[in-house]
Parts: C-alpha cells; sequence; structure tokens
C-alpha cells in the first residue's frame, strides 16, 4: 500500500534527524482496531542508540515526522513506546485503485534484486512412491520458492535423488527377486528390502523389456531399469500435485564426475582430516561438533564414503553454480545432516558462508479418516501415497492443507475435513470467498474487469466492515515479504482465511447490485477477489469462478 511506503519513509527521514539513520521500519497492523491502523516500534528499537526512554524517542520521531497533509487522522503513543497511527479514510480507500492497477502483480516486490537462489525439496530416493511426508515437503518447497519468486529472486527448483548407495542396491534386489518369483522360485526379498506391489509391478516389466535376462541376472540392468521406473513413478506423484523442477540431480552424477574424491582431497588440503582405525575422520570438533566424524570408512567395513561426504560435494557444486544462496526442504529426521554438511562445507575454507545452505525442517504427517489412522497403500505396500491422498480428496485441499501450519508442527491430516463443502473446511472456505464475489459480477451480467476505479467514488464504502475489508488488502505485499523472509507459507494460509472471514460477512450484511453504492461496491468485489486469487495462486491452488 502506497499509504505504508510512504509512512515507512517519513519514520526513516524523522529517526535520520535524529541522528540514528534506520536500514529498514517495521510496519504492523494491531490486532485490536482501537490501536490504530498502523503501528511501529521503531521508539523502541533505537532507545538504545540515542540514550533515551522509548516514550521520549517516540515523541521525538512523531515531532520529526513529514507526512504529507490529512495523510492521518491522529497518532498516539502507547505502552512503552509504540506509536499507532490512525490513517486517514482517503489513504485507506486508495489501497483499491492501487489492487486494481496492478490486478495479478499486487503483492509482487522486487527485494531480491533478481538474485539467483536455489531451493531443492522432496529429493526422495528413487525407491518408491512418494509418500504423505514428501508431498508436505512438495507443498512446502513449492511455495517457498514461489514466495521468493514474488519477492524479487531468481528461483531454480532443484530435486537431488540419491541413486547411489545401499538403499539403491537392496531396491535392485527386491526386483530381481520379485523376476525370479514370476519365473516360479521361492524368492524372499532381501532383509532391508521393498516389499510394495509396486516393486512386482517393476518386475514384470523388466521381463517384458529384458528377454535375454528373463531370471533377472544382471543385477545392475535391473538396478538401472527399477531406478529409472521408479524415478518416472515420483514425477507422475509429482504431476499429480502440480509441482515441476528446474533441476533433477544425481547423486551418481558426483561419483562419475569426480567430484566426492575431490571434496575429499579439498578437505584434507585444509588440513581438516586424518587416519585412525583404517578409516579417514574429518576434524568437525575444529567447528564446535561434540566429536569427529568418519568420512571414509575402513577396507574391513567396505571403504565407502559416509553419507554426509556426497552431501558436502552436492553443495559445492551449488555453490560452484552461482546459487550464494541455497536452501534446502527436508523432514525433521534430517537434522544432524544440517551441523555435518556446514561443517564440511566450512572445512573446506572455499568463502562459503557458515550459514550454508539455509534448511527449512518439516514435521512428518498422520493421516486420519473415519476417526482412525490410515497407513497402509495398495501399491506402496506400508505407507500411504501422495497420489493416494490426491485422488482422494484433491490437489488443492492436499497443498492447502500441508501448507496451513507451521512447518516445524506435527501435521494430522484429516480427510474427512478435506472433503467437507462447508466454512469448517479452510481451503473451502477461502475458496468460496473467491467464488461468492466472482458470482456478483455473474448475476451482473459483468465482467470483474469492467469494474474500474476511474470516476468511481470510493469515499462511500464508510461501513465498518468496508474499512476492515480495505485495510486487511493494504496487508497482503507486507504479508508476502514477511512469509518469504522468513521461509514460512502458512503465514499467507492464515492471511487468506482472515480476508475470507471478512469479505463473507460482508458479503451477507450488505448488498450490492441495485444500491447507492453499487459502483464502489463492485470495485471492492473486485479488488478483494484479486486479492484472494493472488494469494491463492502463490501457492499454487486454484481459484474457481463457482463452487
Amino acid at each position: 500500500m502506497k499509504a505504508h511506503d510512504t509512512l515507512r519513509a517519513a519514520l526513516a527521514a524523522a529517526a535520520a534527524k535524529l541522528g540514528a539513520p534506520v536500514a529498514d521500519v517495521l510496519l504492523e497492523r494491531p490486532k485490536d482496531p482501537a490501536h490504530g491502523d498502523v503501528a511501529t516500534n521503531l521508539a523502541l528499537a533505537l532507545a538504545k542508540t540515542l540514550k533515551a526512554k522509548p516514550r521520549d524517542v517516540a515523541q521525538r520521531l512523531v515531532d520529526a515526522l513529514d507526512l504529507p497533509k490529512g495523510f492521518l487522522r491522529k497518532v498516539e503513543i502507547a505502552g512503552p513506546g509504540f506509536i499507532n497511527f490512525f490513517l486517514a479514510e482517503e489513504q485507506v480507500v486508495a489501497v483499491i485503485p492501487t489492487i486494481i492497477t496492478a490486478g495479478p502483480a499486487y503483492g509482487r516486490s522486487n527485494l531480491g534484486t533478481g538474485r539467483p537462489a536455489n531451493v531443492e525439496f522432496v529429493s526422495a530416493n528413487p525407491t518408491g512412491p512418494l509418500h504423505v511426508g514428501h508431498g508436505r515437503q512438495a507443498a512446502l518447497g513449492d511455495a517457498i520458492a514461489s514466495l521468493l519468486e514474488w519477492t524479487g529472486w531468481r528461483v531454480t527448483r532443484e530435486f537431488y535423488y540419491n541413486d547411489a548407495g545401499t538403499q539403491i542396491m537392496n531396491l535392485a534386489r527386491s526386483v530381481q527377486a520379485r523376476v525370479r518369483q514370476l519365473r516360479g522360485h521361492a524368492e524372499e526379498i532381501p532383509e532391508g528390502g521393498y516389499h510394495g506391489e509396486y516393486i512386482r509391478e517393476v518386475a514384470q516389466r523388466y521381463v517384458e523389456q529384458h528377454p535375454n535376462d528373463p531370471e533377472g541376472t544382471d543385477v545392475d540392468a535391473v538396478r538401472r531399469f527399477a531406478v529409472r521406473e521408479l524415478r518416472t513413478e515420483q514425477d507422475q506423484d509429482l504431476q499429480a500435485f502440480g509441482v515441476s523442477f528446474d533441476v533433477y540431480f544425481l547423486e551418481s552424477s558426483l561419483y562419475e564426475a569426480g567430484k566426492v574424491e575431490e571434496t575429499e582431497r579439498r578437505l584434507a588440503a585444509a588440513g581438516h582430516t586424518y587416519e585412525k582405525d583404517g578409516a579417514r575422520w574429518l576434524k568437525t570438533t575444529d567447528f564446535g561438533d561434540d566429536k569427529d566424524r568418519v568420512m571414509k570408512k575402513s577396507a574391513e567395513k567396505g571403504g565407502d564414503y559416509t553419507y554426509f561426504v556426497p552431501d558436502v560435494a552436492y553443495h559445492v557444486t551449488k555453490w560452484e553454480r552461482g546459487f550464494t544462496r541455497a536452501i534446502n526442504v527436508q523432514g525433521a529426521d534430517h537434522h544432524g545432516t544440517v551441523r555435518r554438511v556446514r561443517i564440511g562445507l566450512q572445512a573446506l575454507e572455499m568463502g562459503i558462508p557458515e550459514g550454508y545452505p539455509e534448511y527449512v525442517l518439516h514435521q512428518m504427517v498422520t493421516v486420519m479418516k473415519g476417526g482412525e489412522e490410515v497407513k497402509i497403500s495398495k501399491r506402496a505396500g506400508t505407507y500411504m501415497t501422495v497420489r493416494d491422498l490426491v485422488e482422494e480428496v484433491g490437489r488443492d485441499a492436499v497443498r492447502y492443507f500441508f501448507l496451513m501450519r507451521r512447518s516445524d508442527s506435527h501435521f494430522v491430516f484429516d480427510v474427512d475435513l478435506a472433503k467437507t463443502q462447508g466454512e469448517e473446511n479452510p481451503v473451502y472456505y477461502v475458496q468460496m470467498a473467491h467464488a461468492r464475489l466472482s458470482g456478483i459480477f455473474r448475476v451482473a451480467s459483468r465482467t470483474p474487469e469492467s469494474a474500474m476505479a476511474e470516476g468511481v467514488d470510493l469515499a462511500v464504502l464508510d461501513e465498518p466492515e468496508e474499512l476492515e475489508l480495505m485495510k486487511e488488502l493494504a496487508e497482503f505485499p507486507a504479508i508476502v515479504e514477511g512469509a518469504a523472509a522468513a521461509l514460512e507459507p502458512h503465514r499467507v494460509t492464515g492471511y487468506l482465511e482472515g480476508l475470507a472471514r471478512i469479505a463473507h460477512g460482508w458479503y451477507h450484511k450488505y448488498r450490492v447490485l441495485g444500491e447507492p453504492e453499487e459502483a464502489a461496491r463492485l470495485v471492492l468485489a473486485r479488488a478483494v477477489r484479486q486479492v484472494l486469487a493472488n494469494g491463492l495462486t502463490l501457492l499454487g491452488i486454484n481459484a474457481p469462478e463457482r463452487m
């Protein structure tokens, strides 16, 4: 909202006059309307610098403010030094033409100034269909990437395939066992193997496409085929969920290109490794770890690299590809990875910052239906797949539900609630608000685009609900910026539910068509509809015209 920008600039100028220049002025909308339309804690933030009491600093800031005449109704200093601003009504109304002019771009900014950012998410081992935990991660990662794009970052969405290691060999042995079962042999799935119906399907396709290896004797060929088939399977899961990636990075390519060995050599050259008990260790205690970690196992234990070494090599490639900002969305069970990868990158002494990469860790998902937990999928064998969930309740509901809670909270997905067509279902409630506003134009036999702000007296929008709607609309750009900065998409769902609540209340209380305020209310309806659509689109969710 331009009023917020004007106020922010005036406060920054006032702080500079007091000898305390600031890089950013935080403005918030008070929860209680009695505390104003906009508030700031700037006085509290500057009190130490200015060596004065916060309330005194607040008064000095107010005295130094240079704002256009008629911009404010009043200003109050409250509590320990908060400054509460009450905007003149014409400033509140001014958000409407701003939204109409910006349209689908309302809420976008250029804070990232086109800098590159890499968002890696899902990154499931190609050993089976994607489970509901991967679904939560897909929704989070895609929404975080969108938030960054909306705030001016040039985002690359990346999927990292762990297509090397023990799990992949267990996959190959599992498919091999199913191939032999198809040939009538009494073969058991190996310990640590995979049992889902999809393994039998992969085995059947292997036999059909490899007539020269009917017994699955060539385990390398079985492995390559199984990985390729399950990568395709996961792609189909993601397509059902409406998620796509710019880059698919294979762990195996790190070994083929010698990147893992190169990382080991760099760590040794930096002086942070040593040999002990036939193994190579990284001196992670040099960087605050509680104990040193094995990088490469002894020959007796196979001589393999431990899992974090290829992870370090992989993140070196991100840095070398120009991604000075990298964000990883992973399950909370990967919390041990965070420190070791960052330490490994520091130990390389390549100038990579300490907090690189950034991590967003999410808790797991429990699916409930009919009051009971749902665990089993026929195809997956031991877990419910994201495609099962999408087929059960629809893509929009799955995406919205996965985004409406903090990522670090355990999430219970209520299938029955997600299928409910009522206001207790949050995604239905928000989408219905958009559909209802669209319906006003349908009844009027007009397009929303025909409701222009020019020449319309918007001052007649003076009912409490209308003023509240406009103040809420003005918050959307700040909500997007805050959610992007914190990497927290749930802030957007919370905002949309609040806006929908006010919109539903206004829709039920006031008539639009045939009233003296018709022209202004149609413009207001268009603006609310636009912001609801922008928020839903940002999250990858449809904004329906009718429900």
